[in-house]
């Protein structure tokens, strides 16, 4: 049986407080770094928890808000700046927030290579919808059979799309994308 709305929200709502207490809470603050679906687990409420801590590293302090280190997490679910030139950041958990996130709404894999090429990589194809307010229904799991509140669908969507900006300084704190699911969680 799939996951109805108010559950996937639910989880959502869960795993963004884990890493905004990495983020801004936790002394020394902390990067995941494997921000991904099959970390967080599940009680028999649904109620989730960020597990395999594994990749995480202690974030600098002062001045230098990331690192540069070598790529080491699960593609699909990396941000473009730690693919690309190995910079680490709370900022890329956020992007890897975002591909969970959007796993969630569009009941579909990171990367499903049974697909159609132009289908395989979630983000690449959502983000042309992402920008289509009007396409934003395309992007709710079928699974759904549209028992979602439309309103929380097009809030849940921005969101996403705000975690999976391509430059990491526009993508929110965690604490902003926790208060906006919250929102969320009682529609």
């Amino acid at each position: 049986m799939p996951l109805d709305w108010n559950t996937r929200i639910k989880i959502a709502v869960g795993a963004a407080k884990g890493l905004e207490y990495m983020h801004e809470i936790a002394n020394p603050q902390v990067i995941y770094r494997d921000f991904k679906t099959s970390n967080i687990l599940l009680d028999q409420d649904f109620n989730p928890k960020l597990s395999d801590f594994g990749l995480a590293k202690v974030s600098p302090s002062g001045d230098n808000s990331h690192v540069f280190t070598s790529v080491i997490g699960t593609y699909g679910y990396c941000a473009p700046e730690y693919i690309q030139i190995g910079q680490l950041s709370t900022k890329s958990d956020v992007y890897s927030f975002g591909v969970v996130f959007l796993e969630l709404i569009t009941g579909r894999r990171a990367v499903d290579n049974s697909r159609p090429p132009r289908e395989r990589n979630l983000v690449s194809w959502a983000k042309p919808l992402l920008n289509h307010r009007k396409k934003f229904v395309l992007l709710a799991d079928p699974l759904l059979d549209g028992d979602y509140p439309i309103k929380g669908l097009h809030h849940a969507l921005t969101v996403a799309a705000m975690c999976l900006q391509e430059e990491p300084s526009i993508r929110p704190l965690m604490s902003y994308v926790v208060r906006s699911l919250e929102c969320l969680n009682i529609q």
